[in-house]
């Protein structure tokens, strides 16, 4: 299996307008992969500007607001660069597209990194942000999930959050667990 670095994905569409989109980014050697589900609005931006920045984020509540509808986060522009930041990012990465292998459902652009650069430190590993992270790739997935999975992996990711989160986590969670609490209500 290939490490994948989760990140927010910022692509630029209709007239250099950012989207931003969380994503597992699969680093291969030097070149990093953005596999975007068709269809998409990343896909769509990617093909037709083959250029993309990686931000790379302790902050669980950006992730949990993504997959539940907000997706109005802050960003800062890139000298030199078109497709912004996300403020709150710790480091981005300035990816831009050498070829794509298409694929009907996931096509890969494989992508040089043409920069990385850090912003702010980063102040060790957490429990509860990790499994804010799981979380919200769990929403992302509920269609494709049986719900005797879905409840095992809520169950396991709460006591993370029990344990060792902060307000801005159990915030995120729970937007989170309502999500998947509506799913699982039907």
């Amino acid at each position: 299996m290939p490490l994948i670095r989760e990140c927010i994905v910022t692509t630029l569409g209709e007239g250099d307008r950012p989207h931003i989109a969380p994503l597992g980014l699969i680093e291969e050697g030097e070149r990093w992969i953005i596999a975007p589900f068709a269809p998409s609005a990343t896909l769509t931006n990617l093909e037709a500007r083959p250029i993309a920045t990686a931000s790379f984020i302790d902050d669980a509540e950006i992730f949990a607001g993504c997959v539940t509808g907000n997706r109005d986060w802050p960003l800062a522009d890139i000298t030199g660069w078109a497709a912004p930041r996300l403020e709150a990012a710790l480091a981005h990465a300035q990816l831009e597209v050498e070829r794509v292998e298409a694929h009907d459902i996931r096509p890969r652009f494989i992508c040089k990194v043409e920069r990385i650069e850090t912003h702010r430190p980063f102040l060790g590993m957490n429990r509860a942000k990790a499994a804010v992270l799981e979380a919200a790739i769990l929403v992302t997935r509920l269609s494709m999930l049986p719900r005797d999975k879905i409840e095992s992996e809520l169950t396991y990711l709460t006591i993370a959050i029990d344990k060792t989160a902060g307000e801005k986590e159990r915030a995120a969670f729970e937007r989170l667990r309502a999500r998947i609490d509506a799913h699982l209500r039907g």
